[in-house]
């Protein structure tokens, strides 16, 4: 009977044993430590899109929520001509402020890194302070620059190039270009930066030793050495300027309106939730696609270049 006894006990105890070990292991704790972050993520990322989703394949009449599947409101983003145009135009944006954004940050960065000396933080210190300021300031800024009595054109009628303030400046494609650039130059900045940073020198010169020149030891070492970097800052500025509507409100006009100005108007002003959330997956989807190709593609030209 005593032995029984013993037997029953130590088998809860030998499995408290086993599972404190089990607690103790490094898998366990690293899970222990990435929970609370999955969870807030889950939380705040997964499941506001899983709604979107949902509200996506039903209909809405007023306040009333038909929660009947249905593709209408696919039928509708993609049949009509107006979200058509309004997603292609931007993307067009998109990629046009993806890629001058990257032209003008990587000589910034390249500068930085090999010739920023002792002072690299404090250049990339100097580059973070426009964002001291709030981003509707500087949009306002920009709309105070491009403006009929704006500094561009007071400085461009004092130089006696035109004669009278031009109205081409503001309000249309050209001007959401301009300020998104500016809006995400430092987050393009950044990722290239920290790029260039990890290209081993010694390589650089080993091809200098074997006959490469400057622009060809760029071209065949630096810059596909530094793609990574590329890559992510195209992403970085591509992804949300897709989905901006300040900017395109502020300085873009009716020529400038973009789909997440439609997106917007639908879950405001439009009342048609099922709609703006099928606009909303509709967008997300080809903006997924777009930067996919937009990583296949670099890749195989870096590729081609070594």
């Amino acid at each position: 009977m005593t032995a029984a006894a013993e037997g029953t006990d130590a088998t809860p105890a030998a499995a408290r044993g086993r599972g404190k070990a089990l607690l103790q292991t490094e898998q366990a704790q690293g899970l222990a430590l990435i929970s609370p972050t999955l969870l807030y993520a889950l939380i705040l990322l997964v499941v506001p899109v899983a709604v979107v989703i949902a509200y996506s394949f039903w209909t809405q009449d007023y306040l009333t929520v038909d929660r009947t599947f249905t593709l209408e409101q696919y039928r509708i983003a993609l049949g009509e001509p107006i979200y058509r145009d309004l997603l292609l135009r931007s993307l067009w944006v998109s990629l046009l402020v993806s890629v001058f954004t990257v032209s003008l940050a990587y000589p910034i960065a390249y500068y930085i890194s090999f010739h920023g000396g002792r002072h690299k933080s404090l250049w990339l210190f100097l580059i973070t302070i426009p964002f001291w300021t709030s981003y509707l300031l500087r949009v306002m800024s920009w709309k105070v620059i491009l403006g009929y009595n704006g500094v561009l054109n007071s400085g461009l009628m004092g130089l006696g190039i035109i004669d009278e303030p031009s109205t081409a400046l503001l309000y249309n494609t050209s001007a959401v270009v301009i300020t998104l650039t500016h809006a995400w130059a430092a987050f393009a900045v950044l990722p290239i930066f920290v790029s260039l940073e990890k290209v081993d020198r010694t390589l650089i010169e080993a091809a200098r030793d074997l006959g490469d020149g400057p622009v060809r030891s760029f071209l065949r070492v630096t810059l596909p050495l530094s793609l990574p970097g590329v890559i992510s800052a195209l992403l970085i500025v591509m992804i949300p300027t897709v989905g901006d509507y300040v900017t395109p409100k502020l300085v873009g006009g009716k020529d400038g309106v973009m789909i997440a100005s439609a997106i917007e108007t639908q879950f405001k002003r439009g009342g048609n939730w099922p709609l703006g959330s099928a606009l909303s997956v509709v967008t997300m989807t080809v903006v997924t696609i777009m930067a996919l190709a937009v990583v296949f593609i670099i890749r195989q030209a870096g590729r081609r270049v070594r």
